[in-house]
């Protein structure tokens, strides 16, 4: 692997539909690396969109984005997957699981074909079981593998109780963990307001923040796919943005720390599934998982997010999954 500071500010992007395309654009925006490759199984796509992107290069940083095969992946920082297939209407969690494993067994073996060294971060919903699923097929270490997880939903947190406590976003600070899903946990107990605990900060605002606006803040939180695609089919700019922000913690070796979905063991009682919890992560991938002081309640919710991960990778089978 390259050494610390080495980096060639590669990126693959595998799968460039909405969410891929966004992610491209926001890279380039940004100007963290210097060669975004885009792979799509519909070609034509992929050329369309490097092209619009290419077209408006001379507005932003340097950088070569080109349309590639999987021989790309040779060389690359971070191999980035958000293909697979959407949630239908009456589609559940499980049947959508179920497809987009079998798009994994396809892209995987690709993947590792041409690098063993690579960053590969998982987008693809139900993104903690995908994640676990990319895992055991690519045969990498766990802490090489991770999903995006609720760093997305730990920004939609936070930017609510920032206009609950009308407060700049900058200022709150809250995590979201578990599952990126229904059964994801908002941690009460740690968010804080400019350093003061969150409900300290409710002593000394003009607001009474009862029980029922901590449930709508939940619900908002929780369901704010849901709502957005109902009014325009698709999420893509928020986690387009999210990517960024995990892809620059590796790339300049932050060691930020990040709720990103990543392998359990013995963390909480809870073992052997892909969660999202606060971890640091640098250039080497998750550096170290920071263990939470939860209530009660906190952990119990914690543990039973881990339960529903678990049920759908076991009704999968995803553990006996592998390159062989």
């Amino acid at each position: 692997m390259a050494e610390l500071g080495a980096s060639t500010g590669k990126i693959v992007i595998v799968g460039t539909g909405f969410v891929g395309a966004t992610f491209a654009y926001a890279l380039m925006i940004r100007g963290l690396c210097r060669e975004i490759v885009l792979i799509d199984q519909n070609t034509d796509r992929a050329e369309g969109e490097a092209m619009d992107l290419n077209h408006g290069i001379a507005f932003a940083p340097s950088a070569l984005i080109r349309t590639g095969t999987y021989a790309d992946c040779a060389g690359a920082d971070i191999v980035v997957i958000t293909a697979g297939a959407a949630q239908q209407g009456s589609e559940s969690r499980l049947e959508l699981a179920s497809r987009n494993a079998a798009v994994y067994r396809q892209i995987i073996p690709h993947i590792t074909r041409y690098t063993d060294d690579a960053i590969l971060l998982i987008v693809t919903n139900p993104v903690d079981v995908m994640a676990y699923v990319a895992y055991r097929l690519s045969g990498y270490p766990a802490q090489r593998v991770i999903g995006s997880g609720t760093v997305l939903d730990t920004a939609r947190f936070r930017f609510l109780l920032s206009r609950h406590c009308q407060v700049d976003v900058k200022n709150v600070h809250a995590y979201i963990v578990g599952e990126h899903g229904d059964s994801e946990v908002l941690l009460w107990s740690l968010a804080n307001v400019a350093g003061m605990k969150f409900e300290q900060w409710c002593l000394t605002c003009e607001k009474a923040c009862d029980v029922w606006e901590r449930e709508q803040i939940f619900g908002n939180v929780r369901d704010a796919a849901y709502h957005i695609i109902a009014k325009k089919q698709a999420t893509y700019y928020a986690i387009g943005l999210a990517l960024v922000e995990i892809c620059e913690a590796v790339l300049r070796d932050e060691n930020s720390v990040l709720t990103i979905s990543s392998l359990l063991n013995d963390y909480l009682g809870v073992s052997d599934v892909y969660l999202s919890v606060p971890v640091i992560i640098n250039r080497e991938g998750v550096a170290r998982l920071i263990e939470l002081e939860l209530t009660p309640e906190e952990l119990q919710a914690f543990q039973g997010s881990a339960q529903v991960v678990r049920r759908t990778i076991t009704e999968l089978a995803v553990e006996s999954l592998s390159l062989a």
